[in-house]
């Protein structure tokens, strides 16, 4: 309805606009008057129905005796704000003045938008630290579902830095131009806890991260994995061998989601052009590894730490070869940056037997802990060791850091997780 708001009687009376419509409009003023008495009536229900400390407390209003408990009650909440107002502002004031690593400086030709899935877990937060050091901009995408804020919290607030709490299952829509496709859960328990979650992350999310790398036109690297080849024939294994797998073993979810996953790269790459690069990491250890996570290193130095027995499953002879963290990153971004687009390996092939390992790990921690040995798992495989002549062909890498000093730093950050008896005791291990 178009309302005449000059109508000449409501201009003699000089009304307002507003009042002049209430005026014209009949429907619209009997509406208004409904809500006037709707409200009044409230108000007397409430009064009514109150209870006796609410009608006293407003009868002393009326009477002018509640003034001095009102004002008492403000003037309270008004030195609340005004603390609430300080902290916030000693929070911004350190949040501003928190120190960061020492980042390099790219321009904008040599400075990339790397995005890593599972950047907050254990390789990924490493992989993070090296990236930013180097100068990039980092987003790390992670669902916290193995993967702590706090292995990525010294980054957080740097303007090269973005964390996003997001499940890589569903799609994601961001610019960027190097993906390293990190995401899945790693060690036996937490793979083997949701193997249908561990399919579909492998599997969905792999499919994701290369929808948007062909989007971008970008470049993504895939972490697989070793378990490819599982209980192997051939010793070493190099790139070419098939492997040995179970596809409905209780490590199948993983092996079998990574090995549709490389599927699924190189048939991106053949139909639609896009560029992959594809790792198969070997065992890894290092700072920032889950405590609980099952694996071989963490267990035993758990164990050891705390006075228990070093349980060694099966009898100890089956081997394994472990590289240190900070070798692994760098493999990974030689790989990302080489023109290398086949699978490669990337492990440290000196090669040790379980109970060798629990035997050092011992040594080094000291105490009363004996090693005892119980039923091996199934699908345990009884050999592994990585060929890495394509690693040094192609990529000029080989592992540098000897495995007794990566086991030491590995001790030492264990030792100072467990001495953490309150939040505030951080643990936190900056980048060399």
């Amino acid at each position: 309805m178009i309302i005449n708001t000059t109508h000449p009687d409501t201009a003699r009376y000089g009304l307002p606009a507003c009042w002049r419509m209430l005026y014209l409009n009949r429907k619209l003023r009997m509406k208004s008057i409904v809500v006037v008495c709707g409200l009044v009536i409230g108000i007397l229900i409430w009064l009514s129905r109150g209870s006796n400390s609410t009608k006293t407390d407003f009868t002393r209003l009326l009477n002018g005796t509640g003034y001095k408990e009102i004002y008492n009650e403000i003037t309270a909440l008004k030195e609340r704000v005004g603390q609430l107002e300080r902290q916030y502002i000693e929070f911004s004031q350190n949040y501003r003045n928190k120190i960061y690593p020492d980042v390099k400086f790219l321009n904008y030709k040599d400075r990339k938008r790397i995005l890593i899935s599972g950047g907050a877990g254990f390789v990924g937060s490493h992989l993070v630290d090296r990236l930013m050091l180097e100068g990039h901009e980092v987003t790390v995408v992670d669902n916290f579902f193995t993967g702590r804020k706090r292995n990525v919290e010294h980054w957080i607030g740097h303007e090269n830095f973005e964390l996003m709490n997001h499940d890589i299952v569903n799609p994601l829509f961001i610019e960027v131009d190097q993906i390293y496709h990190l995401a899945s859960p790693a060690s036996p328990p937490n793979y083997m806890y949701n193997p249908v979650k561990t399919i579909k992350t492998n599997t969905l999310g792999t499919n994701n991260m290369l929808g948007l790398t062909k989007r971008v036109r970008g470049r993504l690297l895939m972490a697989s994995t070793t378990l490819l080849y599982i209980d192997p024939e051939v010793h070493p294994q190099p790139e070419e061998y098939w492997g040995n797998v179970n596809p409905i073993g209780p490590r199948a979810c993983y092996d079998e989601g990574k090995r549709v996953s490389e599927t699924m790269c190189y048939a991106y790459a053949k139909q639609d052009g896009v560029e992959v690069r594809v790792a198969r990491i070997f065992n890894t250890f290092g700072p920032r590894m889950h405590m609980n996570d099952g694996r071989v290193v963490s267990n035993f130095i758990l164990q050891a730490l705390q006075g228990q027995n070093i349980t060694v499953y099966g009898s100890g002879e089956q081997t394994r070869s472990f590289q240190y963290v900070s070798d692994l990153v760098d493999g990974l971004i030689r790989l990302m940056n080489s023109n290398y687009s086949q699978p490669i390996n990337i492990g440290n092939p000196e090669e040790h037997t379980i109970m060798d390992f629990a035997t050092i790990i011992k040594d080094l921690v000291g105490g009363s802990s004996k090693i005892v040995n119980k039923p091996a798992m199934q699908d345990d495989p009884k050999k592994r060791k990585p060929d890495i002549t394509k690693a040094k062909k192609y990529l000029q890498w080989s592992p540098q850091v000897p495995m007794m000093e990566g086991i030491r730093k590995t001790i030492d950050y264990f030792r100072n997780e467990l001495k953490r008896t309150r939040h505030s005791q951080r643990n936190i291990q900056l980048p060399d």
